[in-house]
Parts: C-alpha cells; sequence; structure tokens
C-alpha cells in the first residue's frame, strides 16, 4: 500500500497570520513538520498543501508543493483536493502546528489503514486541565479499537462519581484525548468531502463526527504521546526550549 503524508498550511490563521512560516530555533515551522514526517517511514512522500503564493516559495526548496483553492472550509478539504493529484491508496493528513509531532504516532495511523478505511491516534488524558478544556477533544472506542464517538465535553459521564473531586473521576475510568491527526483509504476521503457538514459535525465542530454519522468506522490506535501545537505566538518560546531540552 502506497501511503503519503499531506501537511494543510494556511497563512491567514485569524490568533497568529503566517503562523507555517514563523521561525523557531532558525527554522520555519512548517519545515520542522516536515522533517518530523520524513522520518516516519510509512510514508512515500510528504506535500504541503497550501493556498498561499508565500508558503508555496518557502516550502518549495524543501519539499514538494501542491496549490489548492482558497475557499475550502477545512484541512481535510485542502488534503482531499492535493491527493487527488498523487497516485496513492491512502493519505495521512497531518497538522501544520505541530512541530514535535512524533513519527511513530505516523507510523501506527498509517499502519492502522491496512485493514481500516479510516483512522486517527489517541492518548491518555493526563490533566485535570485537560479534563474540563473544551479545545482538548475527547474520544470513546469500542472493544475493537474504534471511536464510537468525539466530543468537546468529557465522555464518558461517571454517574457514580459524578460529584467527585476532577482526580477522583479521572482515576476511576481511562479517559482518552484525541490526536488530530487522520487517515484515510483515499476512496474514503473522496467521499467525505462531498458529504455535506452533518448535524454532529455542526453542534460540536469537528470534521471527524461527519465520518461517523456516515457509517464509516474509524480505528484509534493508542499511543505514548502528548501533542503541542503552535496556536499563538507564545507557544513558540515553549517549543523552542523544549528543542534544546
Amino acid at each position: 500500500m502506497k501511503i503519503i503524508g499531506v501537511i494543510p498550511a494556511r497563512y491567514g490563521s485569524t490568533r497568529f497570520p503566517g503562523k507555517p512560516l514563523t521561525l523557531i530555533a532558525g527554522k520555519p515551522l512548517i519545515r520542522h513538520v516536515v522533517d518530523r514526517c520524513r522520518q516516519a517511514s510509512a510514508l512515500a512522500e510528504v506535500i504541503v498543501a497550501t493556498d498561499d503564493p508565500l508558503i508555496q516559495e518557502a516550502v518549495r526548496p524543501f519539499c514538494r508543493v501542491e496549490m489548492t483553492s482558497p475557499a475550502h472550509p477545512s484541512g481535510t478539504d485542502r488534503v482531499a483536493e492535493a491527493a487527488a493529484r498523487c497516485v496513492c491508496d491512502a493519505v495521512i493528513n497531518i497538522q501544520g502546528d505541530e512541530p514535535l509531532i512524533d513519527p511513530q504516532v505516523i507510523a501506527q495511523v498509517a499502519d492502522a489503514l491496512q485493514d481500516e478505511a479510516m483512522s486517527t491516534a489517541a492518548t491518555p488524558l493526563r490533566s485535570a486541565e485537560e479534563y474540563d478544556n473544551p479545545n482538548v477533544v475527547k474520544v470513546v472506542v469500542n472493544l475493537a479499537g474504534r471511536a464510537l464517538y468525539f466530543s468537546r465535553r468529557t465522555i464518558p459521564y461517571l454517574r457514580d462519581v459524578a460529584h467527585s473531586p476532577t482526580a477522583e473521576q479521572m482515576a476511576a475510568f481511562a479517559f482518552k484525548k484525541h490526536i488530530g491527526i487522520y487517515g484515510y483509504r483515499c476512496e474514503t476521503l473522496r467521499q467525505l468531502v462531498q458529504w455535506p457538514v452533518s448535524p454532529l459535525e455542526k453542534a460540536e465542530k469537528l470534521e471527524q463526527l461527519r465520518a461517523l454519522e456516515h457509517g464509516v468506522a474509524i480505528a484509534v490506535r493508542q499511543v505514548d504521546y502528548n501533542s503541542i501545537g503552535v496556536d499563538v505566538p507564545e507557544d513558540v518560546c515553549q517549543i523552542e526550549k523544549i528543542l534544546k531540552a
């Protein structure tokens, strides 16, 4: 199976304009992501998908770039357009703001596509701050390791200890934090971007719910990785400290 990695990159971020080209330890953020992806042997090729000529010019010397429509409502749509120009069996959608992405996470998501139409990753929920944070997406899985639901709420609801301190609730159940990396068989990706926004997707603002609502099974690989992304300029210093350490 030929699997490619596609990194969607947009210049006009509301909270952090020009984020992909921000220098971190002397290299653009997007270069860090590309370099980490190339360490994942499961990927036959790494591609940056963008709609901005500044990103195109900056990335072209070290990575293949596919220019995509500026009208795309999501990174998934951008990935789908770029993947449609490639000869491959499956695609890994890798976030362009995670310069420390673990190549082993990419490898596990890719491996799941040998038997599944779509895949992603999760890691144990580690802190009370994550437990109550709606920006930290939670996932519950069935006994076969496939997603039952994703939510910005903490799920499942623990009836017997619902009024106990957070620490007690976390001790009572192995809550899972979703990591925003996705693998798709090519046909699954083509179908996904053709379907309209689904009711649950609209409610939670989580694209993966569109797949679940249409009956697409999503394999969830549990990994030992706590994602650290660059959302605002202040995050750059934290990443640089980690890289130096």
